[in-house]
């Protein structure tokens, strides 16, 4: 089977920045492809520029070298939707509103920025909270929400910064199983960024490491166990074990 043609592409990818007159570089060098379609994941202890390469393609930051290039659908109107670590649902905006807010301005009519929203609120399972408030959500819920909310904008690529680090270990797995499940129904293309080795082997088609200072893409790993997958799967488990050799001879080399 050939493989997925690109989506995204960068080279040479730098970023440094100069604080009371000394340079910090965070990444350099980096290259890294996506094909369309893939779920990839980036790996790595904390610190090591993961959310600096999302930001990056996000446009929150400028890279001091390098290029990066994204091919969209031609009439795709936002080709990136970023999902953080935290929800950041607006606490005066019921959920149904919360997911419709990217819409504003898109040309949509009030109508059809609802039916989309309650399109993808019944895709990650709250079809019915709708008219809640976010405050009357669990954990879990609220991130749902904050999926909902960016795939209503229809983007080509999905970057999720560490969405589920600050779930209980229970709510994790549930949500990385509903991660897949709408994948599996979306088709998007997702770059998860994680520092969990199990939860990158369960998600991912690729394992991207990205290890140093500065950051740079030293290892990767294809996991090929079919879908869906269960985080306690033996062939999930050797996959991690083979992760986390890689890590650790990486560390030592650097």
């Amino acid at each position: 089977m050939a493989p997925p043609s690109p989506i995204i592409a960068i080279q040479g990818l730098s970023l440094a920045y100069e604080r009371n007159g000394v340079r910090n570089t965070i990444l350099a060098d980096l290259d890294l492809t996506i094909g369309r379609g893939e779920f990839l994941v980036i790996v790595g202890e904390s610190g090591v520029g993961k959310s600096t390469v999302l930001r990056v393609l996000i446009g929150l930051a400028e890279p001091s070298a390098g290029t990066v290039r994204v091919e969209p659908r031609p009439d795709c109107r936002t080709p990136m939707a970023l999902v953080f670590q935290d929800a950041r649902l607006l606490p005066w905006r019921r959920v149904l509103a919360n997911v419709a807010f990217g819409l504003e301005g898109s040309g949509l009519t009030r109508a059809q920025r609802l039916a989309k929203a309650r399109e993808m609120l019944t895709l990650v399972g709250l079809g019915d909270l709708g008219h809640r408030w976010p405050h009357q959500l669990s954990g879990g819920q609220r991130q749902r929400v904050a999926i909902a909310r960016a795939l209503a904008v229809d983007p080509d690529v999905l970057l999720m910064d560490e969405p589920f680090s600050a779930l209980d270990s229970f709510t994790r797995e549930g949500m990385q199983n509903e991660l897949q499940r709408i994948q599996a129904a979306t088709g998007k293309t997702i770059l998860f960024v994680t520092h969990d080795i199990d939860e990158a082997v369960t998600l991912a088609d690729r394992v991207v490491v990205l290890a140093g200072s500065p950051g740079r893409v030293t290892a990767e790993l294809a996991v090929t166990v079919p879908r869906p997958r269960r985080r306690r799967d033996v062939a999930l488990v050797e996959a991690a074990r083979q992760l986390r050799a890689e890590l650790s001879g990486r560390s030592a080399e650097l």
